[in-house]
């Protein structure tokens, strides 16, 4: 038997809808980068939909910058920027394990 909420640190990708400047959008993420997402946005004051358009802002900056990490097979900037939920998944990351 799972220890209480243990179950969910493994429960697949949950879909939720998002505003982002006046657009819906759906992102997929895990409970557990849900939960951290809530808890960041609780931390900084901030609407889930405005911690997310901040690191929209930050990701699509980051591309726009030339900033994409080389990828492994050719050491080259890879063409495209990262999708939403990774960048989300990177943003706690880098807050809460760095």
């Amino acid at each position: 038997m799972w220890p209480e909420g243990e179950s969910m640190r493994y429960s697949g990708p949950v879909k939720h809808s998002i505003t982002i400047e006046g657009h819906q959008t759906s992102i997929s993420l895990e409970p557990v980068f849900w939960d951290a997402l809530k808890r960041a946005a609780r931390e900084e004051g901030l609407a889930l939909n405005a911690l997310v358009a901040h690191i929209d802002e930050q990701r699509i900056a980051s591309f726009t910058a030339g900033q994409n990490p080389p990828t492994p097979s050719t050491n080259t900037t890879q063409a495209t920027s990262a999708n939403l939920a990774s960048a989300i998944r990177s943003w706690l990351w880098e807050r809460y394990c760095k």
